[in-house]
């Protein structure tokens, strides 16, 4: 479908998770609702919808490749040639597109990425990795694979590798840039929080020394990606799978059926022989290894489109759920009981059993997978029954990058308070409503930047 460059990310036929058919018009459905009457029958994995059409739109729709139904101004359309042939028929701005499942979720990642970054928070208890394998980190990444899908998916029919490759290179190198100045601005916000508390310590702080006691390499490091600051390692992963983001699609071009099969096989490769990117000029490894992680970055991509494994899971969405469910359930009482698999209790490879999060190993993996299968899909019941949180959430997802950006920031502004102050609940929740209203504050401004441009 001709959605523009702005429009890219907006609603569109594959812009949700795939466990129920219903959702992928979510946003359409606030388009379709001022202008046509709709009597839904949903009936196994497609819905059959009937729409009573005003002329203009019936105009709109009688162009596209959907069935007449016999009902003289009545059609019946499959979900995704609805989603499809609304948007075309909707007006054509750079405003914001309306919420949705895939920027809520990523608005809450954001959220939980916020808290989970300033250790001891009292809030940080009440964020999802406390009840199971894994956290915002993998939803975060997922999502960015399935956006990527989005991208390539609405890319002109017929253009070049070439072009493709510039395009999304593009982004990596938007998101590089990005990594670079919230690195700079995180090192200035220690070296000025040692000087303000007379703590030369402090310097040492989230892998921070090596700037301070060796700036030459160190500065090559950040430049390079090799030096990484805690809490600022999930961006270098981000680059790197976006840098892989052409070879990705022009697999997925010409050789679709081996794009999950090559991911894991070097997934599995990479744990089988614990392969990583050392770091430098410190001594280490990636925290977040994009030879692992790119799997879940695929898994999104997979999912974010047609093809035979996203209608298998609509076929199959109810046991899918529920296997989801068990899932998530069996991962709650595991971390609520600390089943931990020890590497030195467990056969070799170590890393096909344990939890490790660098690796990204299959319990964590499984984990991820079982969480998005049991709740994606609930988007419609949150924008009917919490629509100020679907709305601010989703707010925050549109503007991801800028927010993840502040938010980061936020969460060492966060560290150093609770260091300065004697830290408590109430310095906790102030912490927090100040992070959150500085996040819905970025996220208010750049989309307020961009309705100036309409």
């Amino acid at each position: 479908m001709g959605v523009n460059e702005q429009g890219i990310e907006q609603v569109n036929r594959n812009g949700t998770f795939p466990f129920h058919p219903a959702l992928a018009l979510v946003d359409v459905n606030e388009w379709l609702r001022d202008r046509v009457h709709i009597p839904i029958n949903l009936s196994g994995s497609v819905a059959s919808w009937d729409f009573h059409l005003s002329t203009p739109h019936r105009a709109a729709l009688s162009g596209s490749r959907f069935a007449r139904s016999p009902h003289g101004n009545r059609f019946a359309f499959s979900m995704n040639d609805v989603a499809a042939t609304a948007i075309r028929a909707a007006p054509r701005t750079k405003s914001t597109r309306a919420p949705n499942e895939i920027d809520f979720w990523r608005g809450f990642a954001l959220v939980s990425i916020f808290m989970n970054h300033i250790p001891g928070l009292w809030y940080e208890q009440f964020t999802h990795k406390n009840f199971g394998y894994t956290d915002s980190a993998e939803l975060f990444v997922l999502l960015a694979g399935w956006s990527l899908r989005i991208l390539v998916d609405n890319q002109p029919l017929g253009i070049s590798p070439m072009r493709l490759t510039m395009r999304l290179g593009g982004r990596a190198l938007t998101l590089y840039f990005a990594q670079l100045g919230i690195s700079a601005i995180a090192i200035a916000m220690i070296a000025a929080t040692a000087l303000l508390l007379d703590n030369a310590l402090i310097l040492q702080w989230n892998n921070a020394a090596a700037v301070f006691e060796a700036p030459g390499p160190a500065h090559i490091g950040l430049v390079i990606l090799s030096h990484q600051l805690g809490y600022f390692d999930i961006l270098p992963l981000y680059v790197v799978l976006m840098a892989l983001g052409p070879i990705i699609a022009l697999i997925h071009r010409f050789l679709p059926s081996a794009l999950l099969p090559l991911s894991l096989l070097i997934w599995a490769v990479t744990l089988a022989t614990g392969i990583n990117i050392p770091t430098y000029p410190v001594e280490g490894r990636w925290y977040f290894n994009p030879l692992a992680w790119q799997l879940i970055f695929v898994t999104g991509f997979v999912l974010g489109g047609r093809g035979p494994i996203k209608s298998a899971i609509e076929d199959w969405k109810a046991p899918i759920r529920v296997i989801g469910g068990a899932i998530v359930l069996v991962g709650y009482i595991g971390t609520v009981r600390h089943w931990y698999p020890e590497p030195l209790e467990v056969p070799e490879p170590f890393l096909f059993f344990v939890a490790d999060k660098t690796f990204l190993t299959p319990l964590r993996y499984i984990h991820a997978l079982g969480l998005v299968a049991f709740v994606g899909g609930s988007f419609w019941l949150i924008l009917k029954y919490a629509q100020p949180l679907a709305r601010f959430f989703s707010m925050l997802g549109r503007n991801s990058l800028n927010v993840f950006c502040v938010g980061s920031l936020l969460s060492l502004g966060g560290q150093i308070v609770r260091f300065a102050v004697a830290h408590s609940l109430l310095v906790d929740t102030i912490v927090v409503i100040v992070g959150i209203s500085a996040m819905s504050a970025t996220a208010w401004v750049s989309e307020w930047r961009t309705r100036l441009k309409d």
